[in-house]
């Protein structure tokens, strides 16, 4: 039976946030499709505190919100344009900036709101659908069902979870780097009763696992070969040594250096409900050098027709809480990156951080939906129709007019 987050959920009626945020639980997921240009899509799971990432030292509201964190230039982040700062923890992806091959879109969100819930965030997000439960397929798979020619290699999976995201119809290959790293059925209940109603020992747990995480390469051994169509698959399989990021983005970029077109995988440990600096300062460390090891993997005329999207199921609450972390909040960022984005720029309307422009008097006001530049994206890379992203692939979704997100 295939264990996904929901099933899980439903079945134990005990996990928290631990499992939906653990950075244990890294599946990557591959589709072959006939254009020419790249689409990686990474999952930030755990709810990325946006404001701490570009943050918006330009509003004359945000130093009072954010008292230890987020303090723009002064505290060593880097000036973006005036208004917005980078955290350093991105230090590393300025070259890209500065190429135009790094962008942001600020205050985006899916349409899900209220419950604030890992499990259900994540699942609105992969699904692309404005409601949960409207659909049972995710959106890059209704893509390639609508898409003429596509020819996908046959599905395979290891490790504990697959990606709403990519399932569907439409086949697709499964690969999950490091499930020998994944928390035995005893641990995870024994967390989960721990983090149930304490958002302290959650955020202590996940830190203690994330430590341990670091410290851990994936280890397996190079699959052998006879030859056989078998044995080349297994070869396919083999996890490249290394950090479970980095190994995962060097088999994305050999991946989609080849024949595949679209890689979908996910970044744990973006939920900070405590001690936020530590843990998001990691946190943006293995997404830079994830996107660095797909540039360098992908080799300048790939990247040049690569675009990265990073995407988070919610955003966090704008005041710092008592342990120095942020909450579950709304209102959040996505990042891009790549040769193919016209980067350089922090897009999205700006909704103010006076307690009268939150959503809810407590979290920042999503002034966009995340999924209409994933529908623009797809529009350009993927040459897919309006009317198609519009009515299938992101059903009730209005595009709008075109941001201009690639070059």
């Amino acid at each position: 039976m295939q264990l996904t987050r929901r099933s899980l959920l439903a079945r134990s009626a005990l996990l928290g946030c631990s499992l939906a945020a653990s950075p244990l639980v890294t599946p990557v997921s591959f589709a072959a499709a006939p254009w020419d240009t790249r689409l990686v899509v990474i999952i930030l799971r755990g709810g990325m505190d946006a404001l701490d990432v570009v943050q918006p030292y330009g509003d004359p509201q945000f130093s009072g919100l954010r008292r230890t964190l987020s303090g723009g230039p002064a505290s060593g982040a880097a000036d973006l344009d005036g208004f917005y700062a980078l955290h350093p923890a991105l230090a590393p992806l300025l070259p890209l900036w500065r190429k135009g091959e790094l962008g942001f879109v600020h205050a985006v969100s899916t349409p899900y709101r209220d419950r604030r819930s890992h499990f259900d965030g994540q699942d609105l997000l992969e699904a692309g659908t404005a409601g949960l439960g409207e659909a049972r397929d995710g959106w890059l798979n209704r893509l390639l069902q609508q898409t003429p020619g596509t020819d996908a290699r046959t599905a395979f999976a290891i490790g504990q979870e697959r990606m709403l995201l990519l399932e569907g119809a439409a086949p697709v290959s499964q690969w999950a780097p490091g499930a020998g790293l994944a928390m035995s059925p005893q641990a995870e209940r024994l967390a989960a009763l721990l983090m149930e109603d304490d958002p302290l020992f959650h955020a202590a747990l996940n830190d203690a696992l994330e430590l341990t995480r670091q410290d851990m390469s994936l280890g397996l051994e190079e699959g052998g070969g006879d030859g056989s169509e078998d044995s080349g698959m297994m070869g396919m399989m083999t996890a490249p040594k290394g950090e479970a990021h980095t190994a995962i983005a060097a088999y994305a970029a050999g991946q989609l250096r080849g024949d595949s077109r679209i890689a979908a995988f996910s970044i744990n440990g973006w939920d900070t409900h405590y001690r936020q600096a530590g843990g998001l300062k990691a946190a943006l460390g293995r997404l830079a050098e994830t996107i660095l090891e797909l540039q360098r993997g992908l080799g300048p005329q790939i990247w040049g027709k690569t675009a990265v999207a990073a995407v988070t199921e919610f955003g966090r609450t704008v005041r710092e809480n008592g342990t120095g972390g942020t909450d579950h909040g709304t209102g959040g960022a996505m990042l891009l990156a790549g040769g193919a984005v016209r980067g350089g720029r922090v897009l999205g309307r700006w909704p103010g951080l006076a307690e009268a422009d939150l959503y809810d008097r407590r979290d920042l006001m999503p002034t966009a939906d995340v999924r209409r530049y994933l529908a623009w994206l797809l529009h350009g890379l993927a040459g897919a129709q309006k009317s198609g992203l519009e009515g299938g692939v992101f059903p009730g979704l209005a595009m709008e007019e075109d941001p201009g997100l690639l070059l």
